[in-house]
């Protein structure tokens, strides 16, 4: 009798992990054949490539060469070097050029999408370059800059309009930047106004953010946001005073970081990167760095990194650039940091103008050689290959 019933008790045991088993792999393959869920498995480093100016140089006549010397397209040559996020910069209304606008930005953000690359978005909100010394207001919003209620509004339109369109054509970013080097008060008019006027700054980025929180929840889709500082020794004042005065629902801390003109060393920088991602617990990424592979000029266009741009130990030359590139991404991922991009490694020589010279002011300090042939600084990307 004893030896029934453990019988009994034994096969219902089995019974149960059974259906236990079925349910787990049942649920497993629900997930695994959902296409929802491809993106759902977060990437663990990202290596980008701000690619804002491939169309206009393009245009231009230049064509762009793997590292075997072979014209190909430059997505593909980034994409199979082991890139994985294209940055691409947005402005509202550039009367003065035709790239960088709506229909631009969507060319390229299907490109990128076109080679499986994820993207960052970035909204200047502004008809032009937004920086630390500059945050120009569209001149569509200026009879508003002193309504912050109105200006916030147009703000968000904006912002949501613009992704909802994105959207409808299947050209969501990934990340989104609210907004491109923002130390100062964003939307002003002329010269910058100091200190930052906080009620007003916070409810414009804010609006910003709920536009982008707004649509990913409307479309059912995944976009995260970013907050955009040049220098990481601004990046450790402007997240205190933001988080202070209510700016706190974003997801990453997004940096440029250019030794020439930041406080930190290559040698030291850790140091702050690490401050600010335990401080604030969000996650971080160098959003703009570059390094020269010469100091020759191959234009009429100056080289905004020149000599003093170079690091002892880390010549100009393509070997210089490829291990400051890779010392760098150590470094921010030794800081818990997930992200580095290039900015402009496409931004070459050729016979158009910029807003400043004929040629480019990057030439020197691409990832492409002044035969437009990949550098050696292109293998950094082969490390996400590996990983």
């Amino acid at each position: 009798m004893i030896n029934s019933k453990l019988k009994v008790h034994y096969l219902t045991v089995l019974a149960i992990m059974a259906l236990m088993l079925l349910s787990a792999n049942g649920c497993s393959d629900n997930s695994s054949s959902d296409g929802d869920d491809i993106n759902e498995t977060p990437t663990a480093f990202y290596y980008g490539a701000d690619l804002s100016y491939v169309n206009e140089m393009e245009d231009c006549g230049a064509t762009y060469k793997n590292s075997n010397g072979n014209a190909q397209d430059p997505y593909v040559i980034f994409k199979n070097k082991g890139a994985n996020l294209v940055r691409l910069r947005l402005w509202h209304n550039p009367t003065w050029t035709n790239y960088s606008n709506f229909q631009d930005v969507k060319k390229s953000i299907q490109h990128a999408k076109n080679q499986g690359m994820e993207v960052l978005l970035d909204f200047h909100y502004s008809d032009t370059w937004a920086d630390p010394s500059k945050q120009q207001i569209p001149a569509a919003w200026l009879n508003s800059i002193n309504d912050t209620d109105a200006l916030g509004n147009l703000l968000y339109n904006y912002t949501y309009n613009t992704l909802l369109e994105l959207s409808n054509e299947g050209l969501l970013p990934d990340i989104v930047q609210v907004g491109n080097e923002i130390n100062p008060m964003i939307l002003q008019d002329g010269d910058l106004v100091w200190p930052i006027d906080w009620v007003r700054n916070s409810a414009l980025i804010n609006k910003g953010i709920s536009a982008v929180r707004a649509i990913a929840e409307a479309e059912n889709e995944d976009i995260e946001v970013m907050l955009h500082i040049a220098q990481p020794e601004n990046g450790l004042w402007w997240f205190e005073q933001a988080t202070d005065n209510g700016v706190t629902d974003f997801d990453w801390i997004g940096l440029s970081y250019y030794p020439l003109w930041s406080d930190y060393s290559l040698d030291d920088v850790q140091t702050p990167l690490s401050t600010l991602i335990n401080t604030y617990n969000k996650k971080l990424m160098v959003v703009e760095t570059a390094y020269p592979f010469t100091l020759e000029n191959a234009d009429n266009a100056n080289n905004i990194l020149g000599s003093s741009a170079l690091i002892n130990g880390y010549p100009a030359s393509q070997q210089g650039q490829l291990d400051y590139l890779n010392q760098l991404k150590s470094v921010i991922e030794n800081a818990g940091g997930q992200g580095l991009v290039y900015w402009e490694p496409a931004w070459v020589s050729t016979g158009c103008y910029t807003l400043w010279a004929q040629g480019s002011h990057w030439d020197n300090a691409t990832l492409f050689d002044n035969n437009n042939q990949a550098t050696l600084g292109m293998q950094f990307y082969n490390a996400s290959l590996n990983d």
